[in-house]
């Protein structure tokens, strides 16, 4: 009896009342067999890097100790999973409940978000099986990344309260999904603090660079920068996320309105203008105030023109040209430029004005073996945020 009781609940949560069979023949589609291909290649990768190192595994040196793996993974990914620090922030510890149905997508993807992170920096580490010491055997207390672990770790942990209500309540543990409920706002007030410290901070790791970092680049407000770019690619990360699961998991979603629905999404537009000009204002009075005017003539400054005005102004006017006609279409559509904006940035800062002045034939290029290795990554936090999103009360 037990066992069938076992089996019934496997097939009820896991596979969605289907058998095996069923189940893995639903799986088999164009884009699931080139996923799987490419995983394969990736695990390859992956052990490939484990067992030579990085000598052969990259083309990482000296003069590049940082490559695709913190430039894409870590810099421009953690900037990517900050839904959580924007929306659910606001709907949970500002009280802007109109907004509660785009909170736990967002709470489930900065979770995966940072769990993948710090899963794609096991194979940077040289010394990977290390990675724990920082949290009780080794106190850095004056190193910025000592400060970036420690804020990674618990901030998982903020992300695991928060998204604990709606994996209890998939499992049927009322009395758990109460208690975690009730904790939810004290997370969420602690997760501001240490998901804006370590946006900045991931920032400050650049600041004792000053003669390798391009001067369009670097700047005393580096900090800044990196904090503010990471709200607005929360807020155009949500806009995302919601866009692609009411076009594919629109079943999980209960009472869907697609007029409220593009209403919220103009409403998210309204956050993003006012980030943007923000930080837009803050890169011009940098350049003035640095009189960094010269370094726009230049062929970097016309990369630095492309990042801010594409990437940003442009994305600006797009927004308030769509909140004023109430065209929530433009709005996803900004809103991938803008997501695509942050990671342009933050690979220049990192690898494209980092070291500006080596020749061209110098510089650092990934290897195919890094190339996969994140490409696996994303690929997993994806599934991982469907697995979870298809079976517990996630949209709903």
């Amino acid at each position: 009896m037990k066992e069938m009781e076992k089996n019934s609940w496997f097939r009820e949560k896991i596979l969605l009342g289907m058998t095996w069979k069923e189940y893995i023949s639903s799986k088999i589609t164009l884009w699931n067999i080139i996923a799987l291909f490419i995983l394969i290649l990736s695990f390859y990768s992956m052990g490939y890097r484990l067992i030579y190192g990085l000598g052969p595994s990259t083309n990482l040196s000296d003069t590049y100790p940082w490559g695709l793996w913190i430039s894409f993974d870590i810099l421009a990914g953690i900037a990517l999973a900050a839904p959580a620090f924007t929306v659910a922030t606001a709907v949970y510890l500002f009280g802007v409940r109109d907004y509660e149905k785009f909170a736990k997508p967002a709470i489930v993807s900065s979770l995966l978000g940072y769990i993948f992170a710090v899963f794609a920096l096991m194979f940077d580490l040289g010394r990977y099986y290390r990675v724990f010491y920082v949290i009780g055997w080794s106190w850095g207390l004056e190193s910025v990344l000592f400060l970036v672990a420690w804020h990674f770790f618990l901030y998982i942990l903020i992300c695991i309260i928060e998204w604990a209500p709606s994996f209890f309540e998939w499992l049927g543990k009322e009395k758990l999904k109460e208690f975690f409920a009730k904790l939810g706002i004290w997370a969420t007030a602690f997760g501001v603090i240490i998901a804006g410290g370590h946006q900045a901070a991931l920032g400050g790791l650049y600041l004792v660079a000053p003669t390798k970092i391009h001067p369009l680049w670097y700047s005393s407000l580096l900090p800044l920068f990196f904090l503010i770019s990471a709200i607005y690619a929360g807020i155009s990360m949500v806009i995302i996320e919601s866009m692609i699961s009411h076009k594919f998991l629109k079943d999980r979603i209960i009472e869907f309105s697609q007029t409220d629905f593009d209403k919220k999404t103009i409403g998210l537009a309204k956050a993003l203008v006012v980030v943007l000009f923000l930080y837009f204002l803050l890169k011009i009075l940098d350049i003035a105030h640095y009189d960094k005017w010269s370094y726009l003539k230049t062929e970097y400054g016309l990369l630095y023109i492309f990042e801010v005005v594409v990437f940003v102004l442009i994305p600006a006017f797009l927004l308030i040209n769509s909140i004023k006609i109430k065209n929530a279409k433009i709005v996803r559509f900004s809103a991938i430029i803008i997501a695509l904006g942050v990671l342009l940035n933050r690979v220049n800062v990192s690898l494209i004005a980092y070291n500006w002045y080596i020749p061209l034939e110098e510089k650092y290029y990934p290897t195919w073996n890094e190339v996969f290795v994140s490409l696996g990554i994303l690929i997993l936090m994806i599934y991982s945020y469907r697995f979870i999103v298809r079976r517990m009360a996630v949209l709903s």
